[in-house]
C-alpha cells in the first residue's frame, strides 16, 4: 500500500513554470507505476503524463507534450510534473495516482492509489 501526497500546485501568469511534486509513502514506491491527472471545473478528469516503475519509460499526453515532462526520483519515493510555458486552460486541479499494474492507464479505476490533488491556476 501506498500513500500519496502531491504539492506544488499554486497561481503562476501565464507562460511561467510549476513544478509538482508527489510523494509516497509506504513501502516499494518503485514498485509502482505512476501518472498525474487532473481535472479542471466541470470537466473530467484526464490524464496527462504517467511513467514507468524505473523511470526509463514516459507517456505525455499530446495536449501536454513539449511543454510538461514527467519523471521520478524512487530514492525519495517522488514523482514530479515539470510544466512550462504554462496557459490558462492548464487551469485544473491536479493529482497523482499509482498502481502496480497499469501503465499509462486513461481511466480513474486504472490506478488503485491517488493523491489528493493540488490547485494549478494559470492567469491570462
Amino acid at each position: 500500500q501506498v500513500q500519496l501526497a502531491a504539492s506544488g500546485g499554486g497561481l503562476v501568469q501565464a507562460g511561467g513554470s510549476l513544478r509538482l511534486s508527489c510523494a509516497g509513502s509506504g513501502r516499494a514506491f518503485s514498485s509502482y507505476y505512476m501518472a498525474w491527472f487532473r481535472q479542471a471545473s466541470g470537466k473530467e478528469r484526464e490524464l496527462i503524463a504517467a511513467i514507468s516503475r524505473s523511470g526509463g519509460v514516459t507517456y505525455v499526453a499530446d495536449f501536454v507534450k513539449g511543454r510538461f515532462t514527467i519523471s521520478r526520483d524512487n530514492a525519495k519515493n517522488t514523482v514530479y510534473l515539470q510544466m512550462n510555458s504554462l496557459k490558462p486552460e492548464d487551469t485544473a486541479v491536479y493529482y497523482c495516482a499509482a498502481d502496480r499494474t497499469t501503465y499509462a492507464g486513461s481511466y480513474y479505476q486504472d490506478y488503485a492509489y491517488w493523491g489528493q490533488g493540488t490547485q494549478v491556476t494559470v492567469s491570462s
